[in-house]
This record gives structure tokens, sequence and C-alpha cells, in this order.
């Protein structure tokens, strides 16, 4: 029996495919099968996969249904002990499935382990690492409040726990990874690789275009999630609500300072407030205010000298491979 089965869905990825089922391949670990989920692309997809010839890669072609649904016939078409999931333009470093692995070997009681973030541009430049989260074990409560897995090309989960858990969400447009981790931390634990191994590749257009869908889809995740919360948990959604109107808030003028945006994220950012004052205390809050109070009164033509949050200057982004098969996560 196969130990991992890694399930990769795409649509007209021809343009990355090809990285990112390299980044698979290469795994330290090579007890894998390799399952990629054709959703109906309509570019050079399956001419790029063609060219691989591992015979641990299988591919399915389905009618385009998003993204959920094809991880959804990933997961049926699977056989591995172990389930993980990548994006069609996200990367993994090379111990990635190793290190994972080893966590939840090591820690029998966890279900499901997670990894640190590396954010990525359309074109593989390294923008900012995420923020270490070192929430594990019954990180149920933690999760509530911010998705800090960040992307769904992250988790290792057994088996058992993702027959458990059911199948994605096709309903929902955006944050489905999160909602389906909620579904996962309700009943297990979850273990941490105290390490950046996730290469998550953002888009400017896709993010930008896309902010009232986030917001609408996490407000309906975030009532959801505390209907089935347990009683003691309820004083955690006021500030789940303002962790999303302050990315909110971050989101609208991180590509754009156009006036419209400033406008809409200091409205996110006073209802961030509204909900939890406490946030006020935080350093990049008052940080952003001022950064947005300044937005509101520059000349449009004076936006662009102001530099975006979490911005650095970009680097490659390739994964690179441990200094040996037997490091061991910290």
């Amino acid at each position: 029996m196969t130990a991992v089965s890694v399930i990769i869905p795409v649509f007209n990825g021809a343009s990355t495919i090809a990285e990112t089922v390299e980044s698979v391949v290469s795994q330290t670990f090579q007890d894998i099968e390799i399952i990629v989920i054709n959703d109906g692309s309509t570019d050079e997809t399956l001419t790029v996969l063609s060219q691989f010839a591992d015979p641990r890669i299988r591919v399915f072609s389905y009618a385009n249904a998003g993204s959920s649904q094809a991880r959804n016939h990933g997961i049926k078409k699977a056989v591995g002990e172990f389930i993980t999931f990548i994006d069609a333009d996200d990367l993994w470093s090379t111990d990635k499935v190793e290190l994972q692995l080893r966590a939840l070997e090591s820690d029998p009681d966890a279900g499901v382990a997670y990894s640190w973030t590396t954010f990525m541009d359309e074109a593989g430049c390294v923008l900012y690492h995420q923020t270490p989260a070192y929430d594990e074990g019954d990180i149920y409560p933690a999760l509530l409040v911010k998705n800090f897995m960040c992307s769904g090309s992250n988790i290792l989960a057994r088996r058992s726990v993702i027959k458990a858990a059911g199948e994605f969400d096709t309903h929902l447009s955006s944050v489905v990874d999160w909602e389906y981790y909620l579904r996962l931390a309700a009943h297990c634990q979850f273990a941490l690789v105290k390490k950046h191994q996730v290469f998550y590749r953002k888009s400017s257009t896709s993010i930008s275009g896309n902010l009232p869908q986030v917001e609408s889809n996490s407000v309906e995740v975030i009532n959801r999630a505390f209907q089935q919360a347990p009683q003691h948990l309820q004083s955690l959604k006021r500030q789940s609500l303002s962790e999303l109107y302050f990315y909110l808030a971050r989101q609208y003028v991180r590509y754009d300072h156009g006036r419209e945006n400033v406008v809409t994220a200091l409205q996110k950012m006073r209802q961030a407030v509204r909900e939890n004052p406490q946030l006020l205390l935080q350093r990049q809050v008052q940080k952003l205010f001022a950064k947005l109070l300044l937005l509101r009164v520059l000349p449009q033509n004076k936006t662009d000298l102001l530099p975006d949050a979490e911005q650095h200057q970009p680097t490659a982004a390739t994964p690179q491979k441990p200094a040996s098969p037997s490091t061991k996560a910290i």
C-alpha cells in the first residue's frame, strides 16, 4: 500500500504545473502516488503533464467543477494511508512530506501535520515569510480566530481523519481550506513542523478582484463554525471577525492605492476595531491606520511613494533540499 497520496487539482495550469509536479516528485520521501485532477483545462495542461514519465503520476480528467470538487475526486482515487494536497501553482520544499510524516508518526494522537508558509509572486519570487504560528495539539480555538495554515497546499493528514471530515465544500468559492481545516480541528489534534516548507503563489489580480466574495464566504464560515463550536469558545467570534476585517483592510490597499480602495480599507479597519478594540494596541494595526490616513489625504500621484506592508525585496523562491534526509523538525 502506498504511504502518501498527493492530490493536485489543476485548471488551465500549463504555465506552473510542471514546476509544481517537479517539487512533488523531488520529495526526499518517495513512497508516494501523485494524483492530478484535471478540472476541465482548455490550455496545454495535459500536454505538459504528458512529458512526465514517472509511473507514480496518475492523471484524471473531469468537466470543470472547481478546485473543491477536484480535490473530492482526488480523495476518492487516493489509496495512501496519508493524504496531502498541493495547488497547481504552489511549491514544496523537498523535505515537506518527510518531515510532516515524521511528525505524525511521532505523535499517534495527531491526525494532521502542518508547516509554515512562504509567499511568492506570480514570477516565483519570494514576497515574505509567514510569521510563525506555534499552535499544535488542540488548535481548534486558535483556528477559529485565524487560518494560520494559509493555503490548501499545506496539510498532511491521516486517511482516517479525511474520511471523518468528509468532502470539501463545493458551495464556497473562497476560504474553502479554512472551513475544511476547522472541521478537521474539531475532532483531531494537529502536529507542527517548525519550518517554512510551503511556497504559496499570490496573484494580485485574483486577490483584489475577489475581496467582496472573500468577505462574504468568510463571514459565512465564521457564522457556521460558531454555530457548532462549544459555549466556552463563543467569546472568540468577535475576535475572529476582527481578524477578518483587518485582513481585508490590508488587502484593499496592498495592490491599489486608489481613493475607493482606501475608503473601503478604512471602513474595514473601523469594523475590525469595533469587534475588538484591543486591536488598536498592536503596532501593525497602528501602522496600517497611519498609512491609510496618509493615503486619504495625499494627492493621487503621491500614493505610490508609500510601501506596502509585508513586501520585501524579491528573491528567487527555489525550495532548497535539506542538508540530509535525516534532518529532524525542531
